[in-house]
């Protein structure tokens, strides 16, 4: 090789590493950029009051505040607030899960005159938004004696959802024919088919719908507002909202992040449980 060859070489890596030290100057950045507000969110949530109102802020605390959660719980109906967003989550998703499923597998296995067109139908229910739906829900439930309670948030959610029902349908006609076919010459009813069949093959669609009810219910704030007015019935999404229009003076803004955090926890412990199947899921939507 001739020493022009070499020389140009050299050239070419040289050339080559600098895109991509830009590319990695830039994405440090950019997480540097995304982080900070988390680690902003960690820093307040150690601070006293005082020091919160301090000017410049600082990301490092002086004096570490372990107190605020115990002032969090003390202070508010956090632990209540807690309690109540968990029973609605779980009922949500169990509502959701097994009606959606249910509907999904007719439309999915079934043959029927009218099928697309009922299922188009069901889809276009989909672009409807929710401030459409408000005034004539809220009016129902309030003839039902439904209000403030739980009642209109979870009962709703045993009778399927749009979306949901798409993304199982999608998953069941994936599913083998032959498979219910002879369970029902082995006499395997409509129902046990479901219950027994489809639903145990489809444990990384049903992971998906659990966690997207779960993650819809659990930040919901309109649909609860609108029902609960009782204290002892408030949310987290309600309480953490109470936590600002209560505030006399100053908002305890190191009591607000705690609260942030730990309301958090579950979303990130039902990801990082159920992200195998999500991802599978995902993966095996589109695939016939």
């Amino acid at each position: 090789m001739s020493l022009s060859s070499i020389k140009t070489a050299k050239k070419n890596t040289l050339t080559s590493k600098i895109p991509q030290f830009l590319v990695l100057a830039i994405l440090v950045i950019l997480a540097v950029i995304m982080v900070f507000p988390s680690i902003n969110m960690f820093s307040t949530a150690l601070k006293s009051q005082a020091e919160v109102l301090k000017f410049p802020p600082k990301i490092i605390p002086e004096h570490i505040e372990l107190s605020n959660v115990k002032k969090l719980f003390t202070t508010y109906q956090y632990g209540l607030w807690y309690r109540n967003s968990l029973w609605i989550g779980l009922v949500t998703v169990i509502g959701t899960v097994l009606s959606s499923s249910f509907v999904a597998f007719g439309f999915a296995r079934y043959q029927a005159k009218g099928k697309q067109l009922l299922f188009a139908f069901l889809l276009g229910t989909m672009m409807l938004p929710y401030p459409v739906l408000m005034i004539p829900q809220f009016i129902l439930f309030k003839q039902m004696n439904w209000m403030d309670s739980f009642l209109p948030i979870t009962v709703p959610a045993f009778f399927g959802s749009a979306y949901m029902i798409f993304l199982i349908r999608q998953f069941f006609t994936s599913l083998s024919n032959e498979l219910f076919d002879a369970a029902r010459m082995d006499g395997c009813s409509e129902f046990r088919q479901w219950w027994s069949i489809a639903l145990p093959l489809s444990g990384p669609v049903l992971s998906t719908v659990a966690i997207f009810s779960f993650i819809g219910s659990w930040n919901d704030l309109l649909g609860q507002v609108l029902y609960l007015s009782s204290t002892e019935k408030f949310t987290l999404t309600i309480g953490m909202t109470s936590m600002y229009a209560s505030a006399t003076r100053l908002v305890p803004w190191n009591l607000v992040m705690i609260a942030a955090i730990l309301a958090v926890i579950p979303i990130l412990l039902l990801f990082t449980f159920a992200q195998k199947y999500f991802v599978q899921s995902i993966a095996m939507t589109g695939v016939k």
